[in-house]
């Protein structure tokens, strides 16, 4: 399974469509196997839930999320956990052992508020 995790260095970032990059962790077993960070190619409508899809991932973890990238997200079949912060490697330690879960707020607090909506990610 892989794991993406919108990134700011190794920190979980605030909304996944501005983040710096993907941090991409392979997982077996319970277990990270291995990751890489892939960078934001851009912010357009569409076009970064084909983007991970196309890389495999089944799982992206997040800040914050508007509904649109949601609702793609979900047509691509992936999974969508927002309302984290803190390291990602640590977020998606929590998520494998069965401690971490979405909170279901999207992007209500953070300093994209207001633009998320509308992103037609």
């Amino acid at each position: 399974m892989k794991i993406a995790v919108a990134s700011e260095k190794d920190t979980v970032a605030e909304h996944f469509g501005r983040c710096q990059g993907f941090t991409i962790f392979e997982t077996a077993n319970r277990t990270i196997v291995s990751s890489e960070t892939v960078p934001n190619p851009g912010h357009r409508p569409g076009f970064l839930p084909r983007f991970l899809h196309d890389r495999g991932v089944n799982i992206i973890i997040s800040g914050g999320m508007g509904g649109s990238a949601v609702a793609l997200f979900n047509e691509n079949n992936i999974e969508v956990i927002v309302g984290v912060s803190g390291s990602a490697k640590n977020a998606v330690e929590r998520y494998l052992a069965g401690d971490l879960t979405t909170t279901g707020s999207v992007c209500h607090e953070h300093k994209y508020h207001g633009e998320c909506e509308d992103d037609g990610l």
